[in-house]
C-alpha cells in the first residue's frame, strides 16, 4: 500500500497536469466525423487546441461556445443551442462531444439539459448525437477527463441488440483504450488482435484519426477516422471486452450492466506480465495457440532486458505522471531492478494507494523540485514535456512520457506496449543513461607523457621563432 501525501498549496506552481477538459476533448477525436465543443470562453478551447497541435502536429477541429462577459452573468444556454445548431446546419458532424470547463462549471451549466433542450427545440438535426461530458478544470487531471468520455460513450448511447436470430460476431471484440495509449500504441494492439483471427472494435480509436496521415482535404471540420458511432451502439454485440487502463475500470462495469460481454481488464500493456497476461486471454477468446512469432518477440525481450539491465539494474528513477502511467512505468522500471524515486503524479484516484510504491505525491513541479533537492541521487526523470526545464536545471536526463509532448516529435506515434514496444522502451532508456552518466572510469595519462607532449610544444615554438628571427 503506498502511502499518498496530499496537496498543501492553494494553487499550482509549474503545472504538471494536464486539464481533464483537455482529456475529454482528446477523446472524441477518437470517433470518426465528431467535433469536440468547448463550452467556454474562447481562450479556453485557444490553449487547449495549442497543446494538442504541439503534441500532435495536427490541425485540430475544436469548437467554442465563446461565453463572454455578458454571457457569463447572465446565462450562457443560447450560446449552447446556438453553437450546436451552427454546427449541425454547416459540418453535419455524426457527433458533437459537448465539454464543460471551468468557466462554464463555475457558472452552473447544466449540458445535460441543454443537450436535451437542443434535441427538443431542432428534431430536423436528429441524426448528429450530442454527447455532453462534465469535465472542469479544477476537478480531475487528463486521464480522468478521457475517462469520463468513454464512460458517456458507453453509458449514454442507445445500444442496438442484434436482429432476433442471429449471433454476435465471433470475431470482434471490443477494446477501451485508456489515455496512457498512443495512437502508435493502439495500431500495436490492432496487429496483435489480428494475428490471433480477431477484430478490435478499439474505443476511441485514435490510431485512426492521430496517425499522421495525409488526407486529400486541406482541412476537415470533422474528425477523420476514429470509431464510427454505429459501432459505438454495437458494443454489446461483441464476444468479449478488452479493457485497457484502470481509469476505465468505471466505463467497463457500465458495459457490463448495459448486457456487454464478458470483460478482460488490464491496468496497463507496459511490462512483460501483463503482455503475457494479454496474450494468453487472447488465446482464450480466439481458441487457438499464441502464434509463434510471438515466442519470438517475446525471446526478444528477454535479451533485451540482458543487455539493458547494467544500464537500468539500480539506477534511480524519478516518475511524474497521470496516475495509469505512474503504474506502468513503475513495474516497468521495478521489473528491471531499477529503484524508484520521488513518485508524483496530479490527481488522487481510486487505485493510486494500490501501487507498489512507498509514497506518491499529489502535485505539481515545484513539488518534484523539491523532493529532488532532499534526494539529488536521480539518475533519470520520466515525464512529459513540462519537465523539461526542471530536468535541464538538475541535469538530468528527461525520458518523455505521456501528454504533451510538444519539445519532441513524433511522441505520439512511439508503441511501448508489447513486446517489440517495450524492448524499444528498453533501448531508448538505456541509451539516455549511458549518454548522461559520467561515473566511469577515467582514461588514465602519464605525467611522463604530458611532460614529453610540452617539450614538444617548446621547441616547436622556438623553431618557429628562429625562422621569424
Amino acid at each position: 500500500m503506498a502511502r499518498i501525501i496530499k496537496r498543501n498549496k492553494a494553487l499550482s506552481v509549474r503545472p504538471l497536469k494536464a486539464a481533464p477538459t483537455l482529456g475529454a476533448a482528446l477523446a472524441f477525436m477518437g470517433v470518426n466525423r465528431c467535433i469536440p465543443l468547448l463550452h467556454g470562453s474562447q481562450g479556453c478551447t485557444a490553449f487547449a487546441k495549442i497543446f494538442l497541435i504541439q503534441h500532435f502536429r495536427e490541425p485540430m477541429p475544436m469548437q467554442t461556445t465563446a461565453i463572454d462577459q455578458i454571457s457569463a452573468v447572465m446565462g450562457s444556454d443560447d450560446n449552447v443551442l446556438e453553437a450546436l445548431k451552427t454546427l449541425c446546419d454547416k459540418s453535419a458532424p455524426d457527433m458533437i462531444g459537448l465539454v464543460t470547463t471551468g468557466l462554464s462549471e463555475l457558472q452552473g451549466s447544466d449540458v445535460n439539459r441543454l443537450a436535451k433542450a437542443f434535441r427538443e427545440q431542432y428534431p430536423e438535426h436528429r441524426a448528429t448525437t450530442v454527447v455532453p461530458v462534465s469535465a472542469p478544470d479544477f476537478n480531475g487531471c487528463f486521464e480522468s477527463g478521457f475517462a469520463a468520455v468513454v464512460e458517456s460513450l458507453v453509458g449514454q448511447l442507445p445500444m442496438e441488440s442484434p436482429l432476433t436470430g442471429t449471433c454476435s460476431v465471433p470475431a470482434m471484440v471490443n477494446v477501451l483504450a485508456g489515455s496512457l495509449l498512443t495512437p502508435g500504441d493502439i495500431e500495436e494492439l490492432k496487429d496483435i488482435f489480428e494475428f490471433f483471427g480477431l477484430h478490435a472494435r478499439v474505443l476511441p480509436d485514435l490510431s485512426g484519426s492521430l496517425d499522421g496521415h495525409l488526407t486529400d482535404a486541406d482541412f476537415n471540420p470533422v474528425t477523420a477516422g476514429g470509431t464510427p458511432v454505429a459501432a459505438i451502439r454495437s458494443l454489446t454485440d461483441a464476444t468479449a471486452t478488452v479493457t485497457v487502463g484502470s481509469s476505465l475500470y468505471k466505463a467497463a462495469d457500465r458495459l457490463v450492466q448495459r448486457g456487454g460481454p464478458d470483460d478482460y481488464r488490464f491496468p496497463h500493456l507496459h511490462s512483460l506480465d501483463q503482455v503475457d497476461k494479454l496474450l494468453l486471454t487472447l488465446s482464450e477468446i480466439a481458441g487457438r495457440p499464441v502464434p509463434q512469432r510471438f515466442e519470438r518477440q517475446r525471446s526478444q525481450l528477454q535479451d533485451a532486458m540482458l543487455d539493458t539491465h547494467f544500464m537500468l539494474g539500480g539506477s534511480r528513477i524519478a516518475l511524474a505522471l497521470e496516475p495509469d502511467l505512474l503504474l506502468a512505468y513503475c513495474e516497468l522500471i521495478t521489473g528491471m531492478g531499477a529503484v524508484t524515486g520521488p513518485a508524483l503524479t496530479p490527481a488522487h484516484t481510486p487505485f493510486l494507494p494500490e501501487m507498489p510504491l512507498a509514497e506518491i505525491k499529489i502535485g505539481d513541479l515545484q513539488d518534484l523540485e523539491t523532493m529532488l533537492g532532499n534526494d539529488a541521487c536521480v539518475d533519470m526523470i520520466i515525464s512529459n514535456s513540462h519537465a523539461s526545464d526542471t530536468a535541464q536545471r538538475y541535469g538530468i536526463p528527461l525520458f518523455h512520457a505521456g501528454f504533451p509532448q510538444y519539445d519532441v516529435i513524433g511522441g505520439y506515434r512511439q508503441c511501448r506496449i508489447g513486446y517489440r514496444g517495450l524492448q524499444q522502451t528498453l533501448f531508448d532508456m538505456a541509451n539516455l543513461l549511458h549518454n548522461h552518466r559520467h561515473d566511469g572510469v577515467e582514461p588514465y595519462q602519464s605525467i611522463y607523457a604530458q611532460q614529453a607532449e610540452r617539450s614538444s610544444c617548446t621547441a616547436d615554438t622556438g623553431q618557429v621563432r628562429r625562422v621569424h628571427a
